[in-house]
């Protein structure tokens, strides 16, 4: 259950990134490191392929570093995604924590 849980708000983070900026599998493992959260290539890859499936992402082949990489980018799906998961995640945190003002 608590993998379940994760991995959705990793769906959220990874949303968030991508709607700044393209990002990368790689790029995504990192940040998600930064947060104390140990995400193996198994896990992010498809991970983005289904956000991708969903309509959440969309990707392109790139060349960087004369290596070919697969950038994501935010889709108009996943923006409204993002939005509405904002406002979920703000109505759990008030609820469960209550107002911290």
């Amino acid at each position: 259950m608590m993998r379940r849980i994760i991995l959705g708000f990793m769906g959220l983070h990874i949303l968030h990134h991508a709607s700044k900026e393209a990002i990368t599998g790689t790029f995504m493992m990192k940040e998600l490191e930064n947060h104390g959260y140990k995400v193996s290539p198994g896990t992010i890859y498809p991970l983005l392929q289904n956000m991708e499936k969903l309509g959440l992402l969309k990707s392109t082949w790139e060349i960087k570093d004369g290596r070919r990489i697969r950038a994501y980018q935010i889709t108009q799906e996943g923006i409204k995604v993002l939005e509405e998961g904002k406002k979920k995640i703000k109505e759990l945190c008030m609820e469960i924590l209550g107002d911290t003002e």
